[in-house]
């Protein structure tokens, strides 16, 4: 059964236009703001959308910007941290809230963390699903990545080869999307070269499907319509990103919770009580699709959590 997201607007934020779904507006005052990752799309939410709505929140859903139909500017600096964030902001502006409830998988997750520390009076909460929060450390983000695991990994090779992994995933959308989406993926030893264009020119996926073919196409028919470069441009912004935080308050505040996939290759902070004092840690059985692979369990952790929170 494919569970459909409501109608979209476009909404006019921060100079950009955003393709939002909304949920639960009759809720309004209690906003619940959803940010997919990297290469997803509002759709991933699609199972969370309506408990949250039915729990009582306003849930607004946006394509960020690089994604769906939302705006895809052609600057690369117009996807840093500051634009990225500025959109959620200029978002709550728009339908009048002062802070929310911010939940982010993957990509979002980052940008949720960004947010907080940039914008921590517009956040009231953080969930973050895969990607904990990243110490900014001495040296930028991507030039550690490029010194401890080599030229050839994905975050390297977007910045430094900017247009070739785009161009491969867009000869290949169906095939990469489709080779991307699965769990139960047995490991394996890693072939030379870029283990994502590797993926997106492998003719049979390995593991299971996370999603039937139906939402497949969904994240398929965006994709085609997009390109990849647009959302290739938030991993070409680490290094700018670690530069605008660098005078930033590093600690999140907030009351928060954090989300583990158990066989998820995203590695853990070590450290993350000492940056995110106010967080709860829990992991659910499954991969990196968290929210997809395991709707029912992700959407009663965060409800949990939600009701926790606001009964202290």
């Amino acid at each position: 059964m494919t569970i459909d997201l409501p109608e979209s607007t476009l909404i006019s934020v921060n100079g950009v236009e955003l393709e939002v779904f909304e949920a639960g507006r009759e809720n309004a005052g209690r906003p619940i703001v959803l940010c997919h990752g990297w290469p997803e799309h509002a759709f991933s939410w699609r199972y969370q959308v309506p408990a949250l709505a039915a729990a009582g929140y306003h849930v607004l859903v946006p394509n960020q910007r690089g994604y769906g139909n939302s705006s895809c500017p052609a600057d690369v600096t117009d996807y840093d941290i500051q634009h990225l964030s500025g959109d959620l902001v200029a978002l709550l502006d728009h339908y009048g809230y002062e802070d929310a409830t911010f939940v982010g998988h993957d990509w979002g997750a980052f940008v949720v963390w960004g947010l907080t520390l940039l914008h921590p009076n517009r956040v009231n909460g953080v969930v973050a699903l895969s990607v904990p929060y990243q110490e900014r450390g001495e040296m930028p983000w991507i030039e550690v990545m490029e010194a401890v695991l080599g030229a050839d990994f994905y975050f390297v090779h977007f910045n430094r080869q900017p247009g070739v992994a785009d161009a491969v995933f867009g000869e290949n959308t169906f095939q990469f999307l489709r080779n991307l989406y699965r769990k139960n993926v047995p490991l394996a030893e890693p072939r030379p070269g870029n283990a994502l264009i590797n993926l997106a020119r492998a003719e049979s996926p390995l593991g299971d499907p996370v999603m039937s073919d139906s939402e497949l196409a969904v994240f398929v028919s965006a994709f085609a319509s997009t390109g990849f470069t647009g959302g290739i441009n938030w991993y070409r912004n680490l290094d700018r990103n670690w530069r605008l935080l660098a005078d930033v308050d590093p600690i999140i505040r907030q009351p928060t919770l954090m989300i583990y996939g158990d066989r998820d290759t995203v590695a853990r902070a070590e450290r993350l009580t000492e940056f995110v004092p106010n967080v709860e840690v829990i992991s659910l059985d499954c991969g990196h699709w968290i929210q997809q692979e395991m709707p029912q369990e992700t959407t009663e952790a965060i409800l949990k959590w939600l009701d926790q929170r606001d009964a202290a």
